[in-house]
């Protein structure tokens, strides 16, 4: 019974042994087989796409033989969480190991997504894309700061809130021009179909609107107050009164402050909403969906006045009484 019992632990230990080292030849074999892609291979990885995600495209797309050993040598390696989402252009007859290397360092990439958030400015964008490895800043700031597109017929200042934020795939040797096309294109696609009509409606050209739109994005914290904001400017440039936004004064800095001063307050600028009447000469930021949304369509309202309270949401007033009251009760 013993000797049984032993040969048959021998016979499961040289079975063991040999299915080991079976995974561990074809696993050898797999990551170091330069079979394939047969040909130079270009794909898109998507923004967002988990390590599973991109050893199944590699697989599907016949780049690496096989989506399970392209997992396991990226978590052995200890890259699972480390590969890029881009485009990449995958050299004929590479090992698994290269294919990973390139993803994980984007040294084949000849695009890579770059997400813009609502409210940038054109600078932030700038150092945004230059960070990502498209292009220098310097290069973006020259175009989008010194480059007039025309919106509706009108020719605007520059780029400055024509921008639209989103995700984009950016060609790496994509001209300052050409990526600001790709988002004036976007922005564009993103308009009311009637914008101009509205804008009219408003007494305001589509780059006014936008202009508005910008304000709303650096001031609104909730999206249920944002038409409601758009409301308030309107009413104050309809009386004459000035804007008074905090945010207008901000973007003539070159970098974000946390408060602003009464000196600031007092600087002489055709941004300043606190010294002069009307809408500053151009948008301050680029604002997303919502906030374009809100601008052509306000909420109508008395509101004239409005302070952020302590939970993120504004309290609004129609006097200047009312206003002062929720000043001293919420900025304590």
């Amino acid at each position: 019974m013993i000797r049984a019992l032993v040969r048959a632990f021998v016979t499961l230990v040289f079975l063991v042994a040999i299915a080991v080292a079976g995974a561990a030849l074809w696993y050898r074999q797999t990551i170091h087989s330069d079979a394939l892609p047969e040909s130079d291979t270009e794909i898109v990885i998507p923004s967002g796409a988990t390590g599973r995600d991109i050893a199944r495209l590699l697989a599907d797309r016949k780049v690496v033989s096989s989506a399970f050993a392209f997992e396991l040598l990226a978590r052995i390696e200890g890259q699972r969480s480390n590969m890029k989402a881009g485009e990449f252009v995958f050299a004929a007859h590479r090992p698994m190991t290269d294919v990973l290397h390139e993803v994980v360092t984007e040294g084949r990439a000849v695009a890579v997504w770059v997400t813009i958030p609502e409210g940038y400015t054109a600078r932030e964008i700038a150092s945004t894309l230059a960070a990502a490895g498209v292009g220098s800043s310097d290069g973006f700031d020259a175009t989008f700061l010194h480059t007039a597109p025309t919106v509706d017929g009108e020719r605007a200042a520059n780029y400055e809130g024509f921008l639209f934020p989103e995700t984009y795939l950016v060609p790496l040797a994509a001209t300052p021009e050409q990526v600001a096309s790709q988002m004036f294109d976007q922005f564009e696609r993103e308009l009311p179909p009637d914008a101009p009509k509205l804008a009219r409606a408003l007494g305001l050209t589509v780059p006014q609107v936008v202009t508005v739109a910008s304000i709303v994005e650096r001031e609104a914290k909730v999206d249920d107050e944002r038409a409601l904001m758009a409301g308030v400017y309107y009413n104050r440039l309809r009386l004459g009164m000035p804007l008074q936004v905090d945010a207008t004064i901000e973007y003539t800095f070159a970098h974000h402050k946390d408060e602003i001063t009464y000196a600031d307050l007092a600087r002489d600028s055709p941004y300043n909403t606190y010294e002069r009447t009307g809408l500053p000469p151009t948008p301050i930021a680029n604002p997303g969906r919502a906030s374009l949304l809100a601008a052509f369509h306000p909420k109508k309202s008395d509101y004239l006045y409005y302070v952020a309270m302590q939970n993120g949401r504004s309290a609004f007033s129609r006097t200047l009484a009312g206003h002062n009251a929720n000043v001293a009760k919420y900025l304590k």
